[in-house]
Order: structure tokens, then sequence, then C-alpha cells
């Protein structure tokens, strides 16, 4: 199978935050047959739903993969249980959400999987850090992210400094 580039999102907004994001970030740069070509700089921002939660760090990771959607999915599911996640409520407190955004050029519509995402237009804390990885990007329908972020509604989007400890380990 060839390689496709998939985007994921990432979000956690409990457990030292950016830390399970960068924590996600390595376990996705472990995957096997998938190369981590990039991966964004990390926002904070409002949650969306519950308000009486804290703030969510988002961002998001470029990838080149022959896994096939569903095996990504997989993957990033076992990744989303090793940080603890609970499915407890919609919209609610994680330790580590991870969305498969974009797949190739593919449009996905099952049980268990919809790309591009079906929120990625309404949410500048999904379209910014896509933007960041590729300026250029559309959407399988020809519509461009950067056209979108611009009709995004706002929600309270800050760009965080990177954290000060290396992602992988010395040697």
């Amino acid at each position: 199978m060839a390689a496709n580039d998939a985007f994921v999102g990432l979000g956690s907004n409990m457990a030292e935050p950016s830390a399970q994001l960068a924590g996600a970030v390595a376990r996705l740069a472990a995957l096997p047959k998938t190369k981590l070509v990039a991966q964004s700089p990390f926002y904070s921002s409002k949650p969306v739903g519950p308000q009486n939660q804290p703030d969510f760090v988002n961002g998001a990771a470029w990838l080149r993969t022959e896994l096939t959607p569903l095996e990504l999915l997989d993957q990033l599911q076992a990744i989303e249980q090793a940080h603890g996640r609970e499915r407890i409520q919609q919209w609610g407190p994680r330790t580590l959400d991870l969305d498969l955004l974009l797949y190739g050029a593919e449009v996905i519509n099952s049980e268990r999987l919809t790309v591009p995402h079906a929120e990625l237009a309404n949410r500048d804390f999904v379209l910014q850090p896509l933007l960041d990885l590729d300026p250029a990007r559309t959407l399988p329908d020809g519509r461009r992210l950067a056209d979108l972020r611009q009709r995004c509604p706002d929600n309270n989007l800050q760009k965080l400094n990177p954290l000060r400890r290396p992602l992988f380990p010395p040697g």
C-alpha cells in the first residue's frame, strides 16, 4: 500500500495537557508503517461544550502512513487509552483526544470514522494547527483551510510557548 498523508488533531485539558500532547506526538512518531512529518505548535483554547472545565491545549500532527484509515484509528484510540482517556461526557474534560482529521484526499463516512472530521471547519483550534503544518492544504471538496479559518468562530486561541524539555530523551 502506498503511503498517505494523514493529519491528526491533538487535544487535552487534564493532567499536564502540553505534556500529554508531547507524549502523544512521540507515540505517533513510533507507529508502525508511519513517519511523523511535522507537528504544529500547541495552542490554548476555551472548551467547546461545557464551560465548567479547564481550557484545552490543542495541536496537530502530520503523518505519512501506510496504515489504512481504520488501522490508524485503532492506533489513535490505543494511544488515548494509554493516556488514561475515559469517554464519560461528550465534549467533557479529557487527558487526551486524538482525531483523524484528514487522510489523503479520502472522504470516509462510516459508523466508526468520518473524514474529513465533521467539525473541522468550525474549530479554530483544529484549523490553525493544520495551517501551521500546511498553509496550502485543501479539503477533498476543494475548500481551502485558510478560507475556512477566516470564517471560523473565535475560540480565544492563544499560541503557547514550546515545552522546555525535549520530546525524545537524549541518547
